[in-house]
C-alpha cells in the first residue's frame, strides 16, 4: 500500500540529513533522531494510556517538535490524532471532544486554563501535560511518560490507506464543526504529488509559522518536505521580524503563507531590506490572493504562485511555472499529476471554457468523507465519486483555473473559514436576542470579517459591547463580529432563510 509513514521511509534512506530546526530552541534534529521521538510518542499513546488503533488522541499545543512527534507517531500506531484549534474556547472544544469520541488530550502549559475549563465540560480518560504543569494535577507528564517506554521497533499494525490518519475539524454552513476523515492513502499521496507537481528538493529549506492545528500546517508543506528529504523551519507563532530574520539566516528557498499573512510580512520594517535570491518562489494559499499583493512581492524580483486547496481535497491541487505565475496572474494554475478536477456546469455536465461553475475533484488526493455525519458526505460526493466543494471557478481555454467566488455562506478571515451559523447559533443563545444573522464583509487586514444583525426581544435590550463581550466567552476571537447592527427584523425568504444579500446592501448600500 501507500504508506502514510513518510518519516519512517525517510529515516531509512536518510538518517543524519537535518529534517527540522525548532526555531525558538535552535535545537535541530535528523530524521532519523525525529523518527526516534515518534515512536516513543505511539508507544506512550499504546502502553501508558492503553491505545489502539482506531482510538483518538487529541492536541492542544502551539508549534512545537512534540506535535511533530504526535503527527508522525499516527503513522505508526493507527491512532487517530484529532488536532485542536488554539485559539478555541473551552466550549467549542468541547463539541469536537464529544463528537470524536477522544480518549486522551495532549496539552502545553500555554492552554492549561482553556483545559481547566474543558474539564468541567466533558470527559476525557486522560490528560498528557507536554510541560511541567501544576503539581495537584493528575495528569500524566510526556517527559516522565517517554522515558518509561522503550524506542525501538514498533510491532507491526495491520493497516490499510483507507485508514483514517487524523480528523481535522472543519466549520461548515450548518454552523456544526464537521470532522473530515483524512486516511492514510491521502497523507501519503498528498506529499509525494505536491513534491513531484511542485518540484521540491532535498535541498529545500522552508517556515512553518500557521498553526499545526491547520491543514495548511500540516499537509502543505510540512509532509511533502518530509517525503523529499528538506529541512523545516519550525516557528511557534507568528512573528514577522523573527519570521524574515529566520528566512535569512537559513536562507530559505520556499515561502508559504496567507495572503493575510503575506500582507503583514510586507508591511514590516524588515521587509525593506530582505535579500530574496534564495528564494526559489514563494506561494499564497488559504483565501483568494489580491493581485496587489502578488505585484508588490514580484516587483521585487520574487516568483509569487498562488494555490488552491481544502482541507477536504489534500490542500494542494494545482500547479503552475514561474513563468505563468506572471502569464497567469490569477490563476492558481493546472491540477496535479493524476488529479481529476472538473467545473461543473449548471446543468450538471462540464463547463465551457471560461464558464463559471462549481469546482468538482475526484482521486486519491480526497478525504473520506465526515466523521459520523452520513448526510453531509452523501451531500459533498455525487454518484460518480465526484467532491463538490462549493468554491466557484472557471477555466480558460488553455486549462488554467481561476477561483472565482464561494457557493457555500462560509466566511475566509486571514484564511480560516468561520461558519456564519455557528456565531449565529450562540447569538441566539443570549436572553435578549430573538433573531440574528451574521455576513462577511470586505476587511483591509483580514480579507473578510464578520458583522452581526441582530433582532431584540420586545421589551428586553442588549447594547454592542454586551453581545460582543457575550461572544468572546464562546467562540475564538477571530468569530467576534467586527460590528452588531440592530434591525426591527431580519430578512428571509419563503423557506426562513436570511437574505444577506439584502444584509450586505444595508453596509455598502446598492451595487
Amino acid at each position: 500500500m501507500i504508506t502514510a509513514d513518510i518519516l519512517g521511509e525517510r529515516a531509512r534512506l536518510t538518517p543524519d540529513a537535518t529534517a527540522l530546526i525548532y526555531v525558538p530552541t535552535g535545537e535541530s534534529f535528523t530524521h532519523s533522531q525525529l523518527d526516534a521521538r515518534a515512536r516513543i510518542c505511539a508507544r506512550v499513546w499504546r502502553e501508558v494510556c492503553s491505545l489502539a488503533a482506531g482510538d483518538r488522541v487529541g492536541v492542544l499545543a502551539e508549534n512545537r517538535v512534540e506535535y511533530v512527534d504526535a503527527f508522525w507517531a499516527a503513522a505508526k500506531s493507527g491512532i487517530i490524532l484529532v488536532p485542536l484549534a488554539t485559539r478555541s474556547t473551552a466550549h467549542e472544544l468541547a463539541r469536537i471532544v464529544r463528537d470524536s469520541g477522544m480518549r486522551v488530550l495532549m496539552y502545553s502549559a500555554r492552554f492549561e486554563d482553556v483545559v481547566s475549563q474543558l474539564r468541567a465540560l466533558v470527559e476525557i480518560e486522560r490528560f498528557i501535560r507536554l510541560d511541567s504543569g501544576r503539581a495537584n494535577l493528575p495528569d500524566l507528564d510526556y517527559a516522565d511518560c517517554s522515558r518509561r517506554v522503550d524506542s525501538g521497533p514498533l510491532p507491526p499494525v495491520p493497516l490499510t490507506g483507507e485508514d483514517v490518519y487524523c480528523l481535522l475539524y472543519t466549520s461548515g454552513t450548518t454552523g456544526a464543526p464537521k470532522g473530515v476523515m483524512i486516511p492514510h492513502r491521502q497523507i501519503a499521496w498528498n506529499a509525494y504529488n505536491t513534491v513531484m507537481s511542485w518540484q521540491l528538493r532535498d535541498t529545500d529549506r522552508a517556515q512553518i509559522f500557521t498553526p499545526l492545528y491547520h491543514a495548511g500546517g500540516l499537509a502543505v508543506i510540512l509532509a511533502p518536505l518530509f517525503a523529499i528529504g528538506g529541512c523545516i523551519l519550525l516557528h511557534d507563532g507568528f512573528n514577522p521580524p523573527e519570521i524574515w530574520r529566520v528566512f535569512s539566516e537559513h536562507r530559505c528557498t520556499i515561502l508559504f503563507g496567507v495572503p493575510t499573512i503575506f500582507k503583514m510580512l510586507m508591511d514590516a520594517t524588515e521587509f525593506a531590506t530582505v535579500d530574496f535570491t534564495h528564494l526559489r518562489w514563494a506561494i499564497s494559499g488559504g483565501a483568494p490572493l489580491p493581485i496587489p499583493i502578488a505585484s508588490r512581492l514580484q516587483k521585487r524580483g520574487v516568483v509569487f504562485k498562488q494555490g488552491y486547496g481544502l482541507t477536504e481535497v489534500g490542500v494542494n491541487c494545482f500547479t503552475m511555472t514561474a513563468e505563468d505565475s506572471v502569464r497567469k496572474i490569477g490563476s492558481v494554475g493546472k491540477p496535479f499529476l493524476f488529479t481529476e478536477a472538473k467545473i461543473a456546469g449548471a446543468e450538471g455536465g462540464d463547463a465551457t471554457p471560461d464558464q463559471v461553475g462549481e469546482l468538482c475533484f475526484r482521486g486519491l488526493h480526497v478525504c473520506r468523507g465526515y466523521w459520523k455525519n452520513e448526510s453531509a458526505t452523501a451531500e459533498a460526493f455525487d454518484a460518480e465519486g465526484w467532491f463538490h466543494t462549493g468554491d466557484l471557478a472557471r477555466r480558460d481555454a488553455d486549462g488554467y483555473f481561476y477561483i472565482v467566488g464561494r457557493l457555500k455562506d462560509l466566511i475566509i478571515s486571514g484564511g480560516v473559514n468561520i461558519s456564519p451559523a455557528e456565531i449565529e447559533r450562540e447569538l441566539l443563545d443570549h436572553p435578549a436576542v430573538a433573531d440574528a444573522a451574521v455576513v462577511g464583509m470586505p476587511d483591509p487586514k483580514w480579507g473578510e470579517a464578520p458583522v452581526g444583525f441582530v433582532v431584540l426581544n420586545a421589551g428586553m435590550a442588549a447594547s454592542q459591547d454586551d453581545l460582543l463581550a457575550f461572544l468572546a466567552t464562546r467562540v475564538s476571537k477571530i468569530k467576534v463580529p467586527r460590528q452588531i447592527i440592530f434591525l426591527p427584523a431580519v430578512p428571509r425568504n419563503a423557506y426562513g432563510k436570511a437574505l444577506k444579500n439584502e444584509l450586505r446592501t444595508l453596509l455598502t448600500g446598492p451595487e
